[in-house]
């Protein structure tokens, strides 16, 4: 029977020895000493930190002047410090996440617009080939507009505009890019409507020309002439000069499209 308690008893003592044990270690430990520093001190440390492009030190830099002064002027600049500091070393998830609070909690602030533009650049620079998925575009587009639609007589919008344009035509180069492959491919009504939606939607990019020779092109293929005469109609009294005009004319006149290949297996090519 004792030994049947002292096997009960044993693990119950080791227990007890690990939670002594524990609690000398833990009062051993000597705890880190809560210092407050001047705010000057702090901020300043954070830009000689920016200024030698130690961006994550920076950013965490910043994060201190906020952490220690909460209430002070210098506070709500860091805070936007801190996101462009983190725009600066490429993560942009977490500027975009500092900035969206920036926004919330100083909406009146006189940085804001430019907290706004930042953010559109952090997904402006995310913009990648349009050979791949476009909704970087989309976010850059939507984030810029901001810019010019609430602070259209800042210094910021502008060069938002410049950028909002440019991401329109990078979304203008996706559809082509697709309506090019379906063209390849015989799918005519596919490629058909991905080329108008670049008329349609896009209207002030640069790849409407081409997106209206393509229309007559597969009219021409398809045996909807009239549609392909109008179509070139179009393109000649918004685009008289370019290139794309000419080609089109040319196959007007032709009544073939310089890129037939025979007959389709079906209207449109979908069966």
């Amino acid at each position: 029977m004792t030994g049947l308690v002292s096997a009960f008893r044993r693990p119950r003592l080791g227990v007890l020895a690990l939670a002594v044990a524990a609690m000398l270690a833990a009062c051993s430990e000597k705890k880190e000493e809560y210092v407050e520093r001047p705010v000057e001190e702090l901020y300043n440390e954070a830009m000689d930190l920016l200024d030698k492009d130690e961006y994550m030190k920076a950013s965490k830099a910043f994060e201190e002047v906020e952490r220690q002064h909460p209430y002070s002027v210098w506070a709500t600049k860091a805070q936007l410090m801190a996101a462009y500091a983190l725009y600066e070393r490429n993560k942009y998830d977490d500027a975009i996440i500092q900035l969206d609070r920036f926004i919330q909690l100083h909406p009146g602030n006189k940085d804001t617009a430019y907290a706004y533009y930042l953010k559109g650049l952090c997904y402006y620079e995310q913009i990648t080939d349009v050979q791949r998925d476009q909704k970087m575009s989309e976010q850059a587009m939507k984030s810029l507009q901001e810019v010019i639609d609430r602070f259209p007589a800042s210094s910021y919008a502008k060069d938002a505009r410049l950028k909002v344009d440019l991401a329109r035509d990078h979304l203008a180069g996706k559809e082509m890019a697709i309506g090019r492959y379906y063209q390849s491919k015989g799918q005519w009504l596919a490629a058909l409507n991905r080329f108008k939606a670049v008329v349609d939607n896009f209207q002030t990019t640069t790849h409407v020309p081409e997106a209206l020779h393509r229309m007559v092109e597969i009219y021409l293929t398809i045996g909807l002439d009239d549609e392909a005469k109008r179509t070139a109609a179009v393109l000649g009294h918004n685009f008289p000069g370019s290139d794309w005009y000419e080609d089109s004319f040319a196959m007007i006149k032709t009544g073939r499209a310089a890129n037939a290949k025979g007959e389709s297996s079906g209207w449109l090519g979908l069966w």
